[in-house]
């Protein structure tokens, strides 16, 4: 235990990342002075292993902004971090494509798991851990194919944002009925569900249980997630890109199951909860102390 600016702190690295993450918070709420101070005071003990922080939520909950700020913030305090995304290790057209044929012809849409190349992905975070600076992957959405790596940084903090981090499978009474037309008419067996709810007991635990801490973007309900959806996509409509209403809401249906069963689980596996209002705002912050 060190006292550093008035500040108890313990040089413990999961609890020195708690803290950390609990100033950070409050600060990016808030902007009050005593927050960036305790940061400040923090900085000086930095991590002696590297630790992954990973940002769960909905589509358009904000998770890639969330990101960038706190990533800008600790540069702020010489504490430098990476961020990746789980859209990163997309599997391109023709690997899914593969799957589609072999697993079900809804494989062919990004999104769900199944579709991430998850091998490469828990490799890159297994390299991290280790303290081996990653080349991480991108990925170009809009023409659908791996992009450009970055390059080795030897950061020891790392953000891993998704929308179904933290998510275990469902249960067989939650799988089997339909909830939206989407599974109903394209997945009447429920073998599409079946086989994302195999991916995600699977390869996506292996992927979780390298979390340090989880933050959850918590939005209030699936209509809300939906119209931040369509905010996102209008400025590309307006260009003539992107997708129409139509395919839009189609496209929203891979993920209103596990979108909805956030709510159930992660109100008792997240970390840190930041709940939004219906305007897109964070209202609050769990625990804030």
């Amino acid at each position: 235990m060190k006292t550093i600016g008035g500040l108890v702190i313990e040089n413990t690295d999961n609890l020195w990342l708690r803290t950390w993450l609990l100033f950070s918070l409050k600060l990016h709420l808030s902007e009050h002075r005593p927050q960036s101070e305790h940061l400040a005071a923090l900085a000086q003990l930095q991590p002696s292993t590297p630790l992954i922080i990973a940002i769960s939520g909905a589509q358009g909950s904000g998770k890639t902004s969330l990101a960038a700020a706190l990533q800008l913030l600790w540069a702020e305090h010489h504490v430098q971090s990476d961020v990746i995304s789980l859209d990163d290790y997309y599997l391109e057209p023709a690997q899914r494509a593969e799957r589609a044929h072999l697993w079900h012809p809804l494989f062919a849409e990004r999104g769900v798991p199944g579709t991430h190349d998850t091998e490469l992905l828990s490799s890159q975070l297994a390299g991290f851990r280790q303290g081996k600076a990653q080349a991480w992957r991108r990925y170009d959405k809009a023409l659908d194919r791996a992009g450009t790596c970055s390059e080795p940084s030897s950061a020891r903090l790392l953000i891993v944002e998704g929308w179904c981090l933290g998510l275990t499978a469902q249960t067989e009474q939650t799988l089997r009925p339909a909830i939206n037309a989407l599974e109903l008419l394209q997945d009447p067996d429920a073998s599409w569900r079946h086989k994302v709810n195999q991916q995600l007991a699977c390869e996506y635990q292996q992927i979780w249980q390298q979390f340090d801490r989880l933050i959850w973007l918590n939005a209030p309900d699936w209509q809300a997630v939906c119209r931040w959806r369509a905010w996102q996509e209008h400025p590309l409509q307006q260009r003539g890109l992107g997708k129409t209403p139509a395919e839009l809401e189609h496209f929203m249906l891979y993920f209103q199951r596990l979108t909805e069963e956030s709510w159930r689980q992660l109100p008792d596996r997240a970390d840190f909860i930041l709940t939004l209002d219906q305007q897109h705002q964070l209202k609050k912050l769990t625990p804030d102390e």
